[in-house]
């Protein structure tokens, strides 16, 4: 009997062990979220863009830097920069004291500095491909953007004095947008 008992012994023991050796699966499940940021574009503060005497054909200058940051984290995702610009006037504003948007020409040059994934295409990239500003314009464009980025360019505008313009210190405004996908 004893030798029975002690079978049965050896056979709980191992039965006991079988069970201490299996542990159960502790594997847990971690998840986080990124949430998207934003889009923007940032340009200087006011600019003067100079003085010409009456009678001077045009005067040129440049806007300093104008930078879209895009901070959405996209799969390939697109953003496209715009340029718009108002009328500019003196006095009351009388037609010999307006020059108009369409004697406002502009041009963004090449990006002069940039982060991150995407394929940047400047709207006009050289003085012989500006633009008037009698309608709103891309200045600057992105695709394939992938993650977060951002472009960087110094536009140049031209503003076409007409010869019945009269003296005085002219006020228009150039705006800068940006809207992606």
């Amino acid at each position: 009997m004893r030798k029975r008992l002690a079978v049965a012994l050896s056979l709980a023991s191992a039965g006991s062990m079988v069970v201490l050796a299996a542990p159960a699966d502790a594997g847990q499940g971690v998840t986080f979220t990124l949430t998207a940021g934003a889009l923007q574009v940032s340009d200087p503060a006011d600019k003067a863009l100079g003085t010409v005497a009456t009678g001077t054909a045009s005067i040129t200058s440049t806007l300093g830097n104008t930078t879209v940051t895009d901070n959405r984290g996209a799969l390939l995702g697109t953003w496209t920069a715009s340029v718009a610009g108002t009328d500019f006037t003196t006095g009351l504003g009388t037609a010999d004291e307006t020059i108009t948007k369409d004697n406002v020409s502009y041009y963004s040059g090449v990006a002069t500095a940039s982060s991150g994934t995407a394929v940047r295409v400047p709207g006009q990239a050289t003085p012989l491909t500006s633009q008037a500003l009698s309608a709103s314009r891309t200045a600057f464009s992105a695709t394939g953007v992938v993650g977060n980025n951002s472009t960087t360019w110094v536009p140049t505008v031209v503003v076409t004095i007409p010869s019945d313009s009269v003296a005085g210190t002219y006020s228009g405004t150039i705006t800068h947008s940006v809207s992606g996908a």
